[in-house]
């Protein structure tokens, strides 16, 4: 096995991150330290680099919490990020390594959240099996909801009727640069009397994102009669259209508004994409199903893929010493 090295992220390797990122198996913009670095004063960065002969080969999105490294809480998704051509026998010898890393540096656990499969730019489930062989504890299990947009989209009588309804109102779909109306009208409302929430992004934070990553992230809204309905913010990455968030007013099911902006960018504007996610519908880390969302979301043909959360003890290093035969 080549010799590994872990260490810390530092701002020199600004540049060869992105690129890394942009050339991996598994890696999309929510990993470019732009989009990691927005949300800095909330998180003490803890990313790691693993090189084998000065050559990166895996790296790890990470923050810390004393005796805890988390792989990094400020995204939806993370994990070993990894180089296309690895092999699993290496990744492992990587995470092992990662492991006895921290172990050293006195971090007793890692909490490592999975990067769903339809994000992988090619098959990347080696962590999955590393996981395993550590004896990594299953904390929690998010349910998402997703369409192939390369078989036929099968939707139910409801939500042809809504599409109806959209057309018979004349809703106009609109992309727009700036995201105001949408945070301010619909979003942040709804978000304050469902739950009394506020968004995971401010308006303040997604408009210098959206600057930043102008291609992946997008604001698509819906009017009738020049008066905002509802509207969805759009982060897309290679294989996904990812709706981040998504609003309607109150009136939504008299006027099909929702119905008729999802229809309208699955079959038209991310007809090419491999897939679109709704995103999960669960609550209390996973424990509880919102029924009523994820029948809305599989009433337009979208199935059930999970995300994996994992607890593991750094001290499991020891079990992947002798895996390799």
């Amino acid at each position: 096995m080549k010799n590994l090295i872990v260490r810390k992220y530092n701002p020199e390797d600004y540049a060869t991150w992105n690129t890394f990122i942009a050339d991996s198996k598994n890696g999309t913009f929510l990993f470019h330290r732009d989009f990691m670095t927005y949300h800095a004063d909330r998180f003490q960065d803890y990313s790691l680099i693993i090189e084998s002969d000065n050559k990166w080969v895996a790296i790890l999105p990470a923050n810390s919490n004393e005796t805890t490294l988390f792989s990094h809480q400020g995204l939806t998704y993370g994990g070993l990020i990894y180089s296309e051509n690895i092999k699993l026998e290496l990744i492992i010898a990587v995470f092992e390594h990662v492991l006895k890393f921290l172990s050293e540096q006195k971090v007793t656990i890692l909490n490592l959240k999975t990067i769903p499969s339809i994000y992988h730019k090619k098959p990347a489930d080696e962590v999955l099996y590393a996981l395993f062989l550590a004896e990594a504890r299953l904390i929690r299990r998010d349910s998402m909801f997703s369409i192939d947009l390369s078989k036929p989209l099968k939707l139910s009588k409801d939500r042809k009727e809504g599409i109806k309804k959209g057309l018979k109102n004349n809703l106009i779909i609109k992309e727009e640069s700036s995201f105001d109306v949408f945070w301010k009208e619909i979003l942040e409302p709804n978000l304050h009397r469902k739950h009394n929430l506020k968004p995971v992004h401010s308006l303040e934070e997604i408009s210098k994102l959206k600057q930043l990553f102008p291609n992946n992230i997008r604001q698509f809204n819906v009017y009738q009669n020049e008066t905002i309905v509802a509207g969805t913010t759009i982060f897309e990455t290679e294989t996904v259209a990812h709706s981040q968030y998504i609003g309607g007013t109150t009136k939504n099911n008299e006027n099909g508004s929702l119905d008729f902006l999802h229809h309208h960018l699955l079959t038209d504007v991310f007809k090419n994409k491999t897939y679109f996610d709704f995103g999960n519908s669960n609550e209390q880390l996973g424990k509880k199903l919102n029924a009523g969302l994820s029948y809305w979301k599989e009433s337009f043909g979208a199935s059930c893929i999970v995300q994996d959360f994992y607890e593991v003890l750094t001290s499991a290093y020891l079990k992947l010493s002798e895996v390799i035969i």
